[in-house]
This record gives C-alpha cells, sequence and structure tokens, in this order.
C-alpha cells in the first residue's frame, strides 16, 4: 500500500531537459494515495498502479490528458456550435447517467424552488449551479430531480409558510433547494421570515420581516416585507425585491443558459403577494403573488426551479401560496 517512484523525462523547450528528471510518486491505489496525500493541490501528478497517471485539477483527481465524457444514455439533443458538436441530455425526474469513457463534460444543476406563504411570502428559486469541463469517472451517476416546495395551505388562525424546495444532484454536485416564502405565524402581530435556500424566500406578514438567505454561487436573499405585502423570493442572479406598503416585491432575477442551444432563463424568484394592492411579478420561472382570497399565487415553472407566488390576504383564511417549481439537470458533452 506505500509508494514507489516512477522517472520521467521531458524534453521541451522552456522546459526539463532530457538530462533532468521529475519523481512521480506512484502508489498501489486511491487508498493509498488519498492516505499519502490528505491535501492535494492543483497540478500535482501521481501515478496509480492499474489506473494510470492523474492530476489534481483543484476539485478532484482526474487522468492525464483527459479529453471529454462519454455516456451510453440516448441523448435529448445534439447541435453544432462555433464548430464544435455537442450532445446533452436533459434529466426531470431522477435516473442514471451511464458513463462508458471518462473525462469532462459541462452540467447546469437546479434545484426545487421554495413554496410561497399563505400571507405574502413569495418562495427563494431553487439552487444554480452551472460548472464547465465537471470531471465524470467511467461510472454509473445518479442523478436526482428535486420537487418544488409546497405553496401554503389556508389556515383560519396560523397562516403558515411555504415549504422548502428539494436539492436536485448529480454525483457531488447539488443545486440546493429554494427556501420557502414567510406567512403569518401564530396570529396577529408575528412576523415570519422567509427561509433560507438556494435562494431565499421573502418575509412574510408584516413590516420587516426580513427574507431568507441564499446560497454562496448558487443564489441570493429574499425581499423584506411591508404593510400589507410580501417581499420577492431570491432569484440565482438578483435578490428579492422589497416590498413597500400593499405592493408585493418583484421575484429576484433568473440566469439564462444555452446549454441545450436554446437559451432559456430559469431558477427565478416568485412574486410577493398583498392584501388587495399590487402583487409582485415572479422572475423568469418564478410564480406570480395573490392579491386578495381569491387570487390565488401562481406557482414556479416545471423543471425551471421558480419560487412559488406568495398568497394573497384580506379575510378568513387568506389564500394559499403557489407551490415551488421542480429542478433539473442537464449535462453535455463534446462528440
Amino acid at each position: 500500500m506505500g509508494c514507489g517512484v516512477m522517472t520521467v523525462n521531458i524534453n521541451g523547450a522552456g522546459s526539463l531537459t532530457g538530462l533532468d528528471a521529475v519523481d512521480v510518486p506512484v502508489y498501489a491505489d486511491a487508498t493509498a494515495r488519498n492516505a499519502a496525500i490528505p491535501s492535494p493541490v492543483a497540478g500535482q501528478i501521481v501515478f496509480v498502479t492499474g489506473t494510470g497517471s492523474l492530476v489534481y485539477n483543484g476539485t478532484a483527481w482526474v487522468a492525464l490528458g483527459a479529453g471529454a465524457a462519454n455516456f451510453t444514455n440516448t441523448a435529448t439533443g445534439t447541435y453544432t456550435s462555433g464548430g464544435i458538436d455537442y450532445k446533452y441530455i436533459t434529466f426531470t425526474g431522477i435516473g442514471d447517467l451511464v458513463v462508458d469513457q471518462a473525462g469532462f463534460a459541462d452540467i447546469l444543476v437546479i434545484g426545487g424552488g421554495g413554496g410561497g406563504g399563505n400571507a405574502y411570502g413569495a418562495g427563494g428559486a431553487g439552487g444554480y449551479l452551472a460548472v464547465t469541463n465537471a470531471y465524470f469517472s467511467e461510472a454509473t451517476h445518479t442523478v436526482f430531480i428535486g420537487a418544488g416546495g409546497n405553496g401554503a395551505t389556508a389556515n383560519v388562525t396560523n397562516f403558515p409558510s411555504g415549504a422548502n424546495g428539494v436539492s436536485s444532484r448529480i454525483g457531488s454536485y447539488y443545486g440546493v433547494g429554494g427556501g420557502g416564502g414567510g406567512g403569518y405565524i401564530g396570529g396577529a402581530g408575528i412576523a415570519s421570515r422567509g427561509f433560507s435556500g438556494g435562494s431565499g424566500g421573502g418575509g412574510g406578514s408584516a413590516i420587516s420581516a426580513t427574507g431568507g438567505g441564499g446560497t454562496s454561487d448558487q443564489g441570493n436573499s429574499g425581499g423584506t416585507a411591508a404593510v400589507s405585502a410580501g417581499g420577492g423570493g431570491g432569484g440565482a442572479n438578483a435578490a428579492g425585491a422589497n416590498a413597500s406598503t400593499s405592493v408585493g416585491g418583484a421575484g429576484g432575477a433568473g440566469v439564462s443558459s444555452s446549454i441545450t442551444n436554446l437559451a432559456v432563463t430559469r431558477a427565478g424568484g416568485g412574486g410577493g403577494g398583498t392584501t388587495g394592492g399590487t402583487a409582485g411579478a415572479g422572475g423568469a420561472g418564478g410564480g406570480g403573488g395573490g392579491t386578495t382570497n381569491n387570487t390565488t399565487a401562481t406557482a414556479g415553472g416545471v423543471n425551471l426551479g421558480g419560487g412559488g407566488g406568495g398568497g394573497g390576504h384580506a379575510s378568513g383564511n387568506g389564500a394559499n401560496g403557489g407551490a415551488g417549481g421542480s429542478g433539473v439537470v442537464i449535462v453535455r458533452v463534446v462528440v
């Protein structure tokens, strides 16, 4: 389980001469390598018996000189852009990516959006993770698609918050579920904050009920509530807008991706609800807010990871919050 040394001669202008040598450590297997190098640095090279030469790319050990990965699944589509041929696969539900050639791929992973609250607060978008040259080993990689969080159900005594969305995943890459929008917990005078998530849910029910926080590099925070209006849910590209009196905050903007050769904007936050005023508009893929008991907020877009709109409220039970939109996973490789 120990290591030896492999001597490599390197020639070329500006590099080592043929008289010089580079000592590359040799390990019996990955366990021995990881034990000897618990904290590798980018550019470090080793040789693992039975596997070959590997370089640490800052995230993982990858085959030295590895090219594009290949999957054996039926491609969702193919296209040529900039003189490069691509194929891609879109997962809208649980499945497996079968990789028969290790290498690099571009991926987009979006979590399920958060649900809107019963009284005003909008749901935050699901976390948005785009990775260029993600390394995939030769293996079957399980894919999970996060469901959107449920919108809050009308309740005469306890206007609840929306539920958080569920995270999407492929391998070690996650898109965190969006935060649920705030409601009106416990009745008069008790404000509800939005929940944190991929992007945070908007604050609900009363003045200064704050929005939830977003996940670093995946989303943004939700907006703050005001009198009779909820904050907008955070989006992948911008925070949810703060509400003003009887005007719900707009949902934060989403991000456009052309990974499938068609520009699509996903992961926008939901719009805040209000009492008979002006409801907030959802960001791309996000649901709009409700205005009164009879105007239920709309849901986030399916497989867009948008937040649900915040429910309106005037009297009685209020209106249901909109459900968050489900997430998606897209993988693209060069062919």
